[in-house]
């Protein structure tokens, strides 16, 4: 086909043959190849490549090791020819497999778009085409073809869904199952195109990429987003983090979005040796095994005046306004101690913290973790949760003390 569009398109072509060591076949496939370039005239690349031995090293499968293979091969020929466009040979019955196989492996909306047809340097001309067209178009011109036979053993999921999931949609479903998928999978590449954007323009605002511990996914930005959009934030911080989209799931998406309503300490497990920990600004991505001490937050700390007119309270969960003349000593960022206390009401009635902790069914385990900002063994705020109400600013209050955690080291 784009031998005929050649002189319409002003194209130049090559070809490139990838030899895998993999089938008994794959020598006659090698000469076929060669034999029908020399008869066309297209220049021809060919490589040798051990992709089982790839797929050990780099523990893929060998549908994995493949792919990865030949587009390496592929990107390689392109840019030694000054970077031409790489022709793929998927067409419509490909992307409806693809479209079958993704969704019964819970992909996400990405993936329901299916195959591309265009993406990057690759273009694939035929994806709107039947197989059996492609077929009857070699027979009506009586060019041969290759059949590799492991396309019709059935210990590949793709090659049950290709022999048997489709023939029986089209058979005793809809005649036109195929070509109804690929316009939704068109519909679908769309939708997913303007989610994406939005994506990660709200990922830019919530995830902080900057603390040394490893992603944070901000709380206050999170709320913000549009309910539907919050899980393709945490898939997307969640790809950053890990440095991989494989094995990034459903389900680990729904437990982001769990620990996000949880308190400060919790933690989960996740694909890439990384774990999530419920912090006071979020959620942070981290390594697992990392020490708790690594994980102190930094805490901001100024005196002001109070300015004229009337106040606007910071509207954030982990900065927090106090009433500083009455500070009695130098207030210190730390965890619990025997004896803390913290005042509970305007009449001066006090609780023990170890009781507050009891009321809020804050599990023991958590306890120690939780920190406090206080003023000898008076708490002046339970971070994440609650502020002494004798620290408060009042018509009284002359200078303010501000104090915001920020996720980094432990201060005085």
């Amino acid at each position: 086909m784009l031998l005929k569009l050649r002189q319409e398109l002003e194209l130049s072509l090559a070809a490139v043959h990838i030899h895998h060591g993999l089938r008994q076949a794959a020598d006659a496939d090698e000469a076929y190849v060669r034999r029908l370039c020399s008869e066309w005239g297209v220049k021809l690349f060919v490589f040798h490549e051990n992709v089982a031995e790839y797929a050990r090293i780099h523990k893929l499968t060998m549908e994995e090791a493949g792919r990865n293979v030949r587009r390496m091969r592929f990107e390689e020929v392109s840019a030694s020819l000054g970077g031409a466009k790489i022709a793929l040979a998927h067409h419509q019955d490909d992307n409806a497999e693809t479209l079958l196989l993704n969704l019964c492996r819970g992909s996400r909306l990405r993936g329901l778009g299916g195959i591309a047809p265009v993406e990057g340097a690759y273009i694939r001309p035929l994806l709107g085409i039947r197989k059996r067209e492609i077929e009857s178009y070699l027979e009506k011109r009586g060019i041969s073809y290759c059949t590799d036979e492991t396309n019709l053993e059935e210990n590949y999921t793709r090659n049950r869904i290709r022999n048997r999931v489709i023939p029986y949609l089209e058979k005793e479903v809809n005649r036109q199952t195929v070509r109804h998928m690929a316009d939704m999978m068109e519909e679908i590449r769309g939708v997913a195109g303007y989610v994406q954007k939005e994506t990660l323009q709200w990922l830019e605002r919530c995830v902080k990429t900057t603390v040394p511990e490893g992603i944070l996914i901000r709380q206050e930005i999170y709320m913000q987003i549009p309910e539907f959009l919050r899980s393709y934030v945490l898939c997307e911080a969640l790809y950053l983090a890990a440095g991989h989209r494989k094995d990034v799931e459903g389900v680990h998406i729904r437990a982001l979005q769990e620990l996000m309503g949880k308190q400060t300490g919790r933690r989960i497990s996740l694909p890439y040796g990384l774990e999530g920990l419920r912090d006071y600004e979020g959620i942070l991505l981290k390594k697992s095994g990392q020490k708790e001490e690594e994980l102190c937050p930094r805490v901001y700390q100024r005196i002001f005046d109070r300015p004229e007119g009337p106040l606007r309270f910071p509207d954030l969960p982990y900065t927090k306004w106090f009433d500083y003349d009455i500070i009695k000593n130098t207030v210190k960022i730390r965890h619990r101690q025997p004896g803390d206390y913290l005042t509970i009401d305007r009449q001066g009635n006090t609780q023990k913290l170890k009781q507050y902790f009891i009321n809020e069914k804050i599990p023991r385990e958590e306890r120690d973790r939780i920190w406090l900002a206080a003023d000898g063994q008076e708490i002046m705020w339970v971070a994440g949760f609650r502020q002494n109400q004798k620290y408060q600013i009042s018509d009284r209050t002359k200078r303010i003390l501000e104090i915001e955690f920020y996720g980094g080291e432990e201060n005085d």
